[in-house]
């Protein structure tokens, strides 16, 4: 029988108190939160450079890892793309594991007792937050369909809401240490709370300001800088602060649409997924000529691409105090159109059409390559991607927003006659390697592998999107070699490394060759 983790025990004594109606649900979802974090983590443990796994045997439906020091875990083969939970349990030298948190502290790998604390918080939030979700699983009828549901969501932060899971491929999907379960509920977007954000006005002279900032937002020679309500309990504990606007979370939980055609992005001093969500002065520094050369760059995709634009970002001298504003995706959708986030694809009924998947598929890429031939690499994981769908669910024009982690090479932009933009620093490099893994780990193994939901159907909308797109070194390096992600759990169980760690998947594609 399973033994609840601490994390799990506390949130369900929490919900007790918050939401008592919440309970039974709560303790029904967690199996099913369990083996869903569990392959994500499986996933890692079978793909990524692990220093403490010697070797991997490989079987037809099994997998057995023999680690450095002696043990062996085994546990079913392992589909880097798949995005159902099929792993409910694994094997460590007999012992059974169906708990991530419980399997990674008893590794005793380093930092894994830091690391089983984020996957317990991972489990119990994402129970909690498929206990509280307002929106069935997908009919079984509705897959067969092939079509857009009708009367499906109509402001574009309500398709958001309905991304109940969190990262398809990390095992932090759902991580919110810090957060209570009335704060989950309060500010979570599955949840579907409205949120009163609040300003904190700082002097102008103390204050980094790019672009224009509306009047709304100034006080005499004071900006007002919109603060999330969490960030003001937790972290700017002092100082005077009004309150602004309702707002509605988004997939990323800091930036929230105000309703009027804005989306906020505000500073949050909390780890969730991975990393730390303030806003660096670099990036508010950046945000505005970034944007401008970006939209201006979509130009060149014949239509297929919009980015979003920023028109101000302002930091009061730290990153727990700044915030970005930016265009609403609905902006750029037509009467009769909707804008949906990628991720929230797996929401509807579309991917389950073959050819629905391989026009997504080829649209996607057209843009993706395209825009990295010109010298831009997009993040194109299934939040920052959206696509424009028509009336019957045909995907029209992509949309993308937040351009704080891309990466520009001026080698590429001046061989197509465009002149860099003034930017220096980590968003700038000509290095083909880097170039290729922004593009290809969060589009292809990203946004493109989650729609699909296995390792088959992304091969065959790959095969069917390739034979329309032009032949470029770029395309031959998706096509022909290992696929490139981000090693999500190496970086967890290794966080004095900076930056990103990378491991290599197999190609999708040489199943079929």
């Amino acid at each position: 029988m399973h033994r609840p983790s601490p994390i799990e025990t506390r949130l369900a004594a929490e919900l007790a108190e918050t939401r008592p109606d919440l309970v039974d649900r709560y303790a029904a979802e967690l199996p099913g939160a369990r083996a869903a974090v569990l392959t994500r983590l499986w996933r890692g443990l079978a793909h990524e450079p692990l220093p403490w796994v010697a070797r991997r045997v490989r079987g037809a439906r099994s997998l057995a890892l023999w680690l450095a020091d002696g043990r062996a875990l085994h546990g079913p083969r392992a589909d880097p793309y798949a995005t159902d939970a099929y792993v409910t349990a694994v094997r460590l030298d007999g012992e059974v594991y169906d708990d991530p948190a419980r399997l990674t502290t008893d590794l005793g790998w380093p930092h894994s007792a830091g690391f089983a604390a984020e996957l317990g918080h991972s489990v119990a939030s994402l129970a909690l937050s498929r206990a509280n979700s307002g929106f069935p699983r997908k009919d079984p009828e509705e897959r067969s369909t092939g079509v857009l549901p009708a009367g499906g969501p109509g402001n574009d932060w309500e398709w958001e809401q309905r991304v109940v899971d969190g990262h398809p491929f990390h095992p932090n999907c759902r991580s919110r240490p810090g957060f209570s379960v009335a704060e989950q509920l309060a500010y979570g977007p599955e949840h579907r709370p409205v949120v009163r954000l609040e300003t904190v006005p700082v002097a102008a002279g103390d204050c980094l300001l790019t672009g224009d900032w509306p009047d709304e937002l100034r006080d005499g020679d004071r900006l007002l800088i919109p603060v999330h309500p969490w960030q003001r309990a937790h972290v700017l504990k002092s100082g005077s602060a009004g309150p602004w606007r309702d707002a509605h979370p988004l997939m990323s939980l800091r930036t929230l649409a105000v309703g009027d055609g804005t989306h906020v992005k505000t500073a949050l001093s909390a780890r969730l997924t991975s990393s730390v969500r303030d806003i660096s002065a670099y990036s508010v520094g950046a945000a505005v000529t970034l944007s401008s050369f970006a939209a201006d760059l979509a130009d060149r995709t014949d239509g297929l691409l919009h980015v979003t634009r920023t028109p101000g970002a302002v930091t009061a001298g730290s990153p727990d105090l700044a915030a970005l504003l930016r265009e609403s995706p609905q902006t750029y959708a037509a009467p009769g159109e909707r804008v949906l986030p990628v991720a929230a694809l797996a929401t509807t009924a579309l991917p389950e059409s073959p050819s629905w998947l391989a026009g997504f598929t080829r649209l996607a890429l057209t843009v993706g390559l395209r825009l990295l031939d010109l010298g831009v690499a997009l993040e194109a994981h299934g939040q920052n991607l959206l696509v424009v769908l028509s009336e019957t669910g045909a995907p029209l024009r992509l949309v993308y927003r937040d351009l704080a982690d891309v990466r520009l090479s001026p080698a590429r932009l001046r061989r197509h006659g465009i002149t860099p933009p003034d930017l220096t620093g980590r968003l700038v490099t000509d290095d083909e390697t880097t170039l290729r893994r922004k593009l290809f780990g969060s589009l292809v193994a990203g946004a493109l592998a989650g729609t699909a939901g296995s390792g088959p159907a992304l091969a065959t909308a790959l095969e069917a999107a390739a034979r329309h797109l032009p032949a470029t070194p770029d395309l031959t390096a998706l096509l022909e070699g290992p696929l490139p992600t981000k090693a999500l759990t190496l970086m967890r169980l290794s966080p004095e490394v900076p930056g990103d760690q990378w491991t290599a998947l197999p190609n999708p594609l040489a199943a079929l060759r």
